[in-house]
C-alpha cells in the first residue's frame, strides 16, 4: 500500500511539540514526510525542511505559500497538521480544508467558540477530517479504558476524576521566561491560562472514556503568582448530559509534580484508574473484588487497545507513540475506515466551549453555566 504524504506547519527546530508529531506520524510507515512551512522565519523554515529531506521545492517559506503549492499538484499531501502557535490555528485549519485538505490541529482547535463552530461546519461541508491532537486519549490503555466502560464492565459511569497538574511554572523568578510568560498573556493565550493548557486534556479525557459530554460546570480561578493576568491554577466541577458527576482540578504550580496526568473512573460495580507517568498500565477494581493492575500488550485486551499496542508486555512506548497512534487513526480515517476514537472537530469546539464556561464561571464565583457550544444546545 503506497505511503500517504503528509505536511506540517509550524513545530520547527526547537519546538517542543514538533519533533513529537514528526516521530508520531513516521512511526509505522504510513506517511511520508512531504512538504513544510515549519519556522515563522520563511528561510529558516525551509532550510529546516530540506535537512529533514524534505524536496526544496516543497519546503515552503510560510503556510500560504504552502497552501498555494500544494492545492494544484497531482501529488498533493494527504493531510497537513498544524503545530502552530494557538492564535493562527483558525485560519489555517479552514483555509486548507476549504481548499480539500485533511487537518490534524494541535489544541485549541480554535481561539473562540464561534471559531470551532465555523471550523465543524466547513468540516462537515467539505467531507474532509479534521482532528485535534488530544493525543492522550490514543495511549492503549486509555483505549482499554474506554472500551471496558462501553461493555458495561464497571456498570454506568457515577463519578470522574481528573487531574492535570504540573510545578514547572512554580518558580515566581522565572515568570518572565517567555516560554512561560506567554501562557498567562491574555494577548497570546487567549480568555484561559492553565484550563485552556492542561485542563482541557483532563476534561476531554473525561469525556472520551466515559463516552458522554460535558453539559454544565462551575469553576474556581486562581493566579497565584500575582503577576499573571490568567489563572495558573484552577477547580472545576461539571456534570454531564449522562448525570456524571465530574471533578477536575489542574494547576502549573503544584511544585513537586511532573505531569501529574490521571483519571479515575468510578461506575456502579467497579472503578478504573490510568496516569500518564505508568501509562502501560490500567488500575482496574471490581465492586467487592481485589484490585487488579491490567498490563498494555498482556492477553485478552479490548480490539483497540490490542490494535495500537506496538511492543510486547512490559516494554513502554510512551507519548510520541502515542501520538502515532493518533496518526494511524487519522491514516485509517482517510482511506476510509472509520475511528471512533479520533478526536475531531467537535471534541475541539466543546473544549473550547468548555473553556468559556468556566472563564464565565470563575469571574461569576462559581455560578453554574452551560458548558455546551451554542450549536449542540
Amino acid at each position: 500500500m503506497a505511503k500517504l504524504k503528509w505536511g506540517m506547519i509550524g513545530g520547527g527546530e526547537g519546538s517542543q511539540i514538533g519533533p513529537a508529531h514528526r516521530l508520531g506520524a513516521l512511526a509505522d510507515g504510513v506517511f511520508e514526510f512531504a512538504a513544510g512551512a515549519l519556522d515563522h522565519r520563511p528561510e529558516a523554515g525551509r532550510e529546516y525542511a530540506q535537512r529533514l529531506g524534505i524536496a526544496s521545492d516543497r519546503a515552503y517559506g510560510g503556510w500560504e505559500e504552502m497552501l498555494e503549492g500544494e492545492r494544484n499538484r497531482e501529488d498533493r499531501i494527504d493531510l497537513v497538521t498544524v503545530a502552530t502557535p494557538n492564535s493562527t490555528h483558525f485560519e489555517i485549519t479552514k483555509s486548507f480544508l476549504e481548499a480539500g485538505f485533511n487537518v490534524l490541529c494541535e489544541k485549541p482547535m480554535t481561539m473562540t467558540v464561534e471559531e470551532g463552530e465555523e471550523i465543524v461546519r466547513i468540516a462537515e461541508k467539505t467531507g474532509k477530517i479534521c482532528a485535534v491532537n488530544y493525543c492522550y486519549s490514543a495511549y492503549p490503555m486509555v483505549r482499554q479504558a474506554r472500551a471496558m466502560v462501553q461493555a458495561g464492565e464497571i456498570g454506568k459511569v457515577r463519578l470522574v476524576v481528573a487531574n492535570f497538574s504540573h510545578g514547572h511554572h512554580g518558580d515566581a523568578t522565572d515568570a518572565d521566561n517567555p516560554r512561560v510568560r506567554w501562557r498567562y498573556d491574555p494577548a497570546m493565550a487567549g480568555v484561559s491560562g492553565q484550563f485552556a493548557d492542561c485542563g482541557i486534556h483532563a476534561m476531554h479525557m473525561a469525556s472520551f472514556i466515559s463516552n458522554d459530554e460535558v453539559e454544565t460546570l462551575s469553576a474556581d480561578f486562581a493566579s497565584t503568582i500575582p503577576s499573571r493576568e490568567l489563572e495558573d491554577d484552577a477547580m472545576v466541577n461539571f456534570r454531564t448530559s449522562g448525570g456524571t458527576v465530574g471533578r477536575l482540578w489542574t494547576s502549573s504550580v503544584a511544585i513537586g509534580r511532573q505531569h501529574g496526568f490521571d483519571i479515575q473512573v468510578f461506575g456502579e460495580t467497579g472503578g478504573l484508574r490510568w496516569a500518564s507517568e505508568q501509562p502501560n498500565q490500567l488500575i482496574y477494581t471490581p465492586v467487592g473484588g481485589r484490585t487488579q493492575i491490567i498490563e498494555k500488550g498482556e492477553g485478552g485486551l479490548h480490539e483497540d487497545a490490542q490494535r495500537l499496542s506496538r511492543v510486547s508486555i512490559a516494554h513502554p512506548e510512551g507519548f510520541p507513540l502515542a501520538v502515532a497512534n493518533i496518526y494511524c487513526d487519522l491514516a485509517d480515517a482517510i482511506r476510509g475506515e472509520t475511528r471512533a476514537g479520533l478526536p475531531d472537530a467537535v471534541a475541539g469546539v466543546r473544549s473550547m466551549a468548555a473553556v468559556y464556561a468556566a472563564v464565565d464561571s470563575a469571574k461569576g464565583k462559581g455560578a453554574w453555566v452551560d458548558a455546551r457550544p451554542p450549536m449542540f444546545r
